[in-house]
């Protein structure tokens, strides 16, 4: 074994429960047992007042209760009130400490000499406004972009969108949300016409059978898990099914677990199809009235459909996803013969190269078999980002889209977006900007000369990270964080510090379409500002002052509130008052008398549904939601002696994207996400131990972890977290992509492992 100073500094979540103590501990270990009753064990903490918000984290949007003592939080717990139920995961309770965590960044920086240095606003906002000045005349308004988060606030996002859109005039604006909820973007475009999940938070209280297919519900989106769980313990009968590779923690809890091999859900879904057809599971009133098929380019009949599911016999498909058919059969018969069936998924799905068919194939056996649009029966995606709905899918902050679903290449979304930004006719560009990956790659290549890199860490989350690092390091790049230093901040020519959380105001969408206000309650540190206030200074220094006329956190909302009215994404009514009122709305809302929308599709429920029958797929111009014929493709990653292993990758509970937050809070920094889980079967065959050092290397590159012997992965394949900068998984994971979604694969690829030599 090596010495003790080679070991990962921190400690395992069981030697964390004998630092912190029963309640946190159990919080850690088993999140959802220990957090309901948290704050009653511990000792009051007085405050001097009480204010509605909601979490920072992940994309359930949960609501909290902030106090503040002497203009400081001095306490967070969760809103009785709110769709959370008082509920909160341990990140959650994290976050009455990150507006304090050490680490901050607090003043402006100006590289020189090699080195950051400590500049003035002034200094820092005229250097960024004169670079991205003199790249535009020199060489087009192309050679500037923007890369966001589905992190910043809706009124960040949109003005960010708008200024390089139709001010500056490129569509190079893009964003991590690329990285994780594109090809759900695509899936429910391509099936709907229309981005966003149809159903509710409400539809969990109604189900008969939950099919949760590449989600880690648990650790990953723990209230949600929660919520499943209570039906399941108030309607016993009820069915969970699960779809993962690894024995994860949800795994423990689910009435049928399918642990497929990664990349191969296309193949799955066709089968669980062929068995609706064969058992006559299919709602032939939807097929009728309601259905359209499709098969790329060119429209298909319910039997070319027929024919293309036979090639998908579970007995077929059984190999290609190493599973058994008759778990396929049961796993189809559950789903279909439920009175009312729900499916939630996540990365799993999304971060594959078949991302977009993978996800509207699950839609796809909603609507065959009629589970779509009542209380219960909804295909449901859920979302990484507190915002990343809200803030970049709604307002089309990605380099193809235009806000409320309009996109780029369309001649009249253009001009509808022209008309009510108040530009020139033709200011906005018929050219789809840089993706993500393309948009590094493109800075690798010197095309883009300068970028404003706001609240992510594309230093560490990019797939094939070496290569766009480089990329990074030649460009004039301005990184706008809350904390300093960062993978990304290493390349940065110019940092500028920004608020957290309540420090600043703004509007955020979770993943079922609730908008809800993030209150300001408390200064920022030094000199940090909000991302608003940075956007309206560049926009300024720029020359596009009048563009950007709304520049407070209200006018920005209102600004985009009346744009929404233009389009089938409508909530006008979702005015600020109501927000500081109620525990958020869910559009489409057009009246500020409107209760929000639960349901879309359905008229009668939906506003923007004017049809007379059970749906109305609105987002298409026939009225008919759209079920494709997608088969199973080879992996692009090939396995070889020389790279035998899957390599899959993913999340813990107790920690969040690249740790830039959670890594600072003291109750959660200390938990070390550093290791590689094997097989004890693959470990025995390679002479790897618990513990031991290993090198994980693919044809791109390699990385160093501890092996961790366990069952939670199949033999065969190897897993690790993409949260420690301490070790880079994403130097190892490839950058193949999507080809409709863009969206990287980061969840399969071939590799070695072995024994790093000591």
């Amino acid at each position: 074994m090596p010495p003790d100073s080679d070991k990962p500094r921190g400690l395992t979540r069981r030697e964390l429960v004998r630092v912190l103590g029963t309640s946190v501990g159990l919080a850690c270990l088993t999140p959802l047992a220990g957090c309901g009753s948290f704050w009653e064990r511990q000792t009051a903490i007085p405050v001097d007042s009480w204010h509605k918000g909601v979490c920072r984290f992940c994309g359930t949007g949960c609501g909290v209760m902030i106090g503040l003592k002497d203009n400081k939080v001095a306490d967070v717990k969760g809103d009785d009130d709110a769709h959370n139920r008082g509920r909160l995961c341990i990140k959650g309770l994290a976050t009455r400490d990150i507006l304090y965590s050490e680490g901050r960044a607090l003043h402006p920086m100006i590289r020189k000499n090699g080195e950051l240095q400590p500049a003035s606003w002034d200094e820092a906002m005229t250097l960024v406004a004169r670079r991205f000045k003199d790249a535009i005349q020199a060489n087009g308004p192309d050679s500037v972009a923007f890369y966001g988060s589905g992190q910043l606030y809706t009124q960040e996002s949109y003005t960010a969108n708008k200024l390089f859109k139709a001010g500056i005039g490129t569509n190079n604006v893009d964003g991590n949300p690329r990285l994780c909820m594109a090809s759900a973007v695509t899936g429910y475009t391509t099936t709907f016409g229309k981005d966003e999940p149809a159903g509710c938070y409400e539809d969990i209280d109604h189900a008969e059978c939950f099919f949760i297919t590449g989600s880690n519900t648990l650790e990953c989106h723990p209230i949600i898990w929660e919520r499943v769980r209570d039906r399941k313990r108030s309607h016993p009968a009820t069915k969970i099914i699960l779809v993962d590779p690894r024995k994860t923690p949800t795994a423990r809890h689910v009435d049928l677990h399918l642990p497929i091999l990664p990349g191969t859900d296309v193949s799955l879904y066709n089968a669980m199809i062929h068995v609706f057809l064969e058992e006559n599971f299919i709602d032939a009133d939807m097929v009728e009235h309601y259905l359209s098929f499709q098969e790329g380019e060119q429209k298909r009949t319910f039997d070319d459909f027929t024919r293309h599911i036979a090639k998908y016999e579970p007995e077929t498909v059984a190999k290609t996803c190493g599973v058994t058919a008759q778990d396929i059969r049961e796993a189809a018969f559950l789903f279909a013969s439920s009175k009312a069936t729900l499916s939630l998924w996540t990365m799993g799905l999304n971060q594959q190269v078949q991302g977009t068919a993978s996800n509207r194939l699950v839609s796809a056996m909603h609507l065959l078999t009629g589970h779509f649009g009542r209380p219960g029966a909804t295909p449901f995606s859920l979302t990484g980002q507190p915002n990343a709905c809200g803030g970049v899918r709604d307002t089309g902050s990605l380099a193809h889209a235009l806000p409320n679903g309009r996109l780029v290449a369309n001649p009249k979304h253009r001009e509808e977006m022209e008309d009510l930004w108040n530009v020139p006719r033709g200011r906005i560009s018929p050219k789809p900007g840089h993706h993500t990956v393309a948009l590094f790659d493109a800075m690798n290549r010197g095309a883009v000369k300068c970028c404003l890199v706001m609240c992510t860490n594309p230093g560490q989350t990019l797939p094939n990270v070496t290569a766009y690092r480089e990329g990074m390091e030649k460009t004039f790049l301005v990184v706008v964080d809350t904390f300093y230093p960062t993978e990304t901040t290493k390349f940065a020519d110019v940092v500028l510090p920004a608020a957290l959380w309540v420090e600043k105001e703004g509007v955020t969408g979770n993943a079922e379409r609730r908008y809800h206000l993030y209150p300001k309650l408390v200064d920022p540190p030094g000199e940090a500002r909000s991302d608003l206030e940075i956007l309206v200074d560049l926009a300024t220094r720029l020359g596009y002052g009048d563009l950007i006329a709304a520049r407070t956190p209200r006018d920005v909302w209102d600004e985009w509130r009346k744009v929404s009215a233009h389009s089938q994404y409508n909530f006008e009514g979702i005015t600020y008052e109501r927000l500081q009122k109620e525990r958020g709305i869910l559009w489409p809302c057009p009246t500020e008398t409107h209760p929000g929308t639960k349901r879309r599709y359905v008229p009668g429920q939906d506003p923007m549904a004017s049809g007379t029958g059970r749906f109305d797929f609105y987002g298409k111009p026939d009225g008919r939601a759209v079920v494709w014929l997608d088969h199973q493709e080879e992996p692009l990653d090939l396995y070889s002696d020389e790279y035998p292993l899957i390599f899959n990758t993913g999340r813990i509970l107790e920690h969040w994207h690249t740790m830039t937050i959670t890594g600072q809070a003291p109750t959660l920094k200390d938990i070390h996400p550093d290791y590689l889980e094997i097989h004890p079967y693959d470990a025995h065959r390679l002479k790897i131990t618990d513990g031991d050092p290993v090198i994980v290397k693919s044809r791109r590159g390699e990385v160093e972890l501890r092996a961790r012997l366990s069952d939670i992965v199949r033999p065969g394949m190897v897993f690790a977290t993409m949260h420690s900068a301490r070790h880079l998984i994403n130097q190892s994971t490839h950058d193949a992509h999507d080809p409709f979604s863009k969206q990287p694969a980061f969840k399969r690829c071939a590799v070695s492992v072995r024994t790093k030599t000591v």
